[in-house]
This record gives C-alpha cells, sequence and structure tokens, in this order.
C-alpha cells in the first residue's frame, strides 16, 4: 500500500492512465476502420524527426523533439495516403515499406551523430529512450502535457463524434449526406498523430501503436455499438496502466511500458476468450451451424 501512497508512482500512474485511456479511445477509430496498423508506421516513422530535431537544434529541449516526431510521423502518413491510393502497392505492403524505412533512417542518423565530433560536446543521453521509452522517469510537467493533448484529442471527438461515427460504418453513405471523409480523416490522423508524440517518452516509438490497437481489440470483444465500445477501449487501457505502473514500481527492473502492454494484452486475450463477441461466440456458432 505505500506503493499507492509514493509521489513517483503517482505521477507516472497519471500520465499512462490518463495516456492510455485516451489511446485506446482514439485508435478504436483507426481499428474500425481497418487502419490500425497506420499507427504502428506512425509511431516508428517519428523516430528520424527527433533525431532531426536534435540535429538542428543540439539540444534535447522536449517540446523540439516532440514537433519533429509530429513532423515525421505527418511526413510518414502522406506518403502511406500517396503511394496506397496511386500505385498498385497494397496498403499493408505500403505500411512496411514506409516504418522501415523511417525507422532505419532513425536509426542511421543516430549512429551518425555518436561518431560525429559536431555532435561531441552535446549530449546525446536519452535520445534511445524515445524508441523503448521511460515512463518511469516523467514529471509532473510532463503529465499536464499528456492531460492537455488527451483532452485536446477527446473534445475533437466529441464535436465530430456525429460525422466520424458515420464515417467509420459507411464512408460512402456519409459522402452522399455531406459529410466531408478528408476532413473526418484529418481530424482522426490529427489527434492520432498528438497522442502518438506525446506517448513517445511513455512507451517509445515501438510501442505506442499497441496502446492505440490493443485497448481496441479488447472492446471488440464485448460489444458492437460504437459508444460502448469507446468506453470499453478507454477504460481497459485505464485499467491495464495503473496496474503495470504498479507492477513496475513494485519490482525493480521492469520497465513500464512495456509492462503495461503485456497487461493490455493479458486482458485482450482474456476478452477474446470470455468475451460476448470473443472466440466462445464462434466455437458456439460453428457448432449450431
Amino acid at each position: 500500500m505505500d506503493i499507492l501512497r509514493n509521489y513517483s508512482f503517482i505521477i507516472v500512474a497519471l500520465g499512462t492512465i490518463i495516456l492510455a485511456m485516451a489511446t485506446g479511445i482514439i485508435g478504436s477509430i483507426s481499428v474500425l476502420k481497418g487502419k490500425s496498423l497506420i499507427g504502428d508506421a506512425i509511431g516508428h516513422s517519428t523516430y528520424p524527426g527527433i533525431v532531426i530535431a536534435f540535429m538542428l537544434s543540439m539540444e534535447k529541449s522536449p517540446i523540439i523533439l516532440l514537433f519533429g516526431a509530429a513532423f515525421a510521423g505527418a511526413i510518414s502518413f502522406f506518403l502511406i495516403d500517396i503511394i496506397s491510393n496511386n500505385s498498385k502497392i497494397d496498403l499493408d505492403a505500403t505500411l512496411a515499406i514506409v516504418l522501415s524505412s523511417f525507422f532505419g533512417l532513425g536509426m542511421v542518423l543516430k549512429s551518425f551523430i555518436q561518431g560525429n565530433p559536431d555532435y561531441a560536446g552535446v549530449s546525446q543521453s536519452g535520445l534511445k529512450n524515445y524508441i523503448f521509452g521511460q515512463a518511469s522517469y516523467i514529471m509532473k510537467n510532463d503529465v499536464k502535457i499528456i492531460f492537455i493533448v488527451s483532452i485536446f484529442s477527446i473534445l475533437m471527438l466529441i464535436a465530430f463524434y456525429k460525422e466520424i461515427k458515420v464515417y467509420v460504418f459507411d464512408e460512402v453513405y456519409a459522402k452522399t449526406i455531406g459529410i466531408n471523409p478528408g476532413l473526418m480523416n484529418t481530424v482522426i490522423l490529427i489527434a492520432t498523430m498528438l497522442l502518438i508524440t506525446t506517448g513517445l517518452k511513455l512507451v517509445g516509438a515501438i510501442l505506442i501503436s499497441s496502446m492505440l490497437i490493443v485497448p481496441a481489440i479488447t472492446a471488440l470483444q464485448w460489444t458492437d455499438r460504437f459508444h460502448i465500445m469507446l468506453i470499453i477501449a478507454g477504460v481497459s487501457g485505464g485499467i491495464s496502466a495503473c496496474i503495470g505502473t504498479y507492477i513496475s514500481t513494485a519490482y525493480d527492473g521492469m520497465s513500464t511500458g512495456s509492462t503495461i502492454i503485456l497487461i493490455m494484452s493479458f486482458i485482450s486475450l482474456l476478452s477474446m476468450l470470455v468475451g460476448p463477441r470473443g472466440i466462445r461466440k464462434m466455437i458456439v456458432r460453428k457448432k449450431y451451424d
């Protein structure tokens, strides 16, 4: 119980819970649209932006680095959109190309600055944390940023809730009633990008996509109603973050971000087994077919 009163635990738990709830809600939209891996591609693509921002500014200001991450993520998204819509390459292949290319570029640039004398006098420690995350070291100001970004992303969803709901389930019908699919796509992209760039410090470029996808998969095992799915995704994400943060605090040497993702995955697998829309339903259906 002493852990629950520990200041560091409270700060880290608040940050991870708020982020996990917001990513679970916003990520559900991409999952329903069949574009869940776009978050993975954007997450990996942010790393070269972080390194380039460091190279240009010669400092590790979190705001500057996150602007670089957002810029690189936006470029990767537009590349994915251009390639998938103007070539015979399908979306999965496009995502793989962009993801590996951008992340590879980030690793090359990181190696370059490590061996370059021009950057010898500048501290490079901490850049690696944006790959795997370092949630246990977030500060009160980080939590404030996470809270503001998460609230802004959710408010965007609320403002366009009716339009997004129609767009998600029937894009053709959405067009016929005057809803602009491009605008809805942009709203979802902005909300996703903001959460990805904010969450890099917590879980890193590699695992941030899991925060967007796994809670949504969990929610789909329990309901097919849009608003209930969003609630379940947010709640399961928050619970996973709370449990994961507690475990990683209680046991030394455990990564907070990775532990949170493991708890999320466990809850998702459990939901697949016992949820009313999970594996059990499929087995019963096959039995009586």
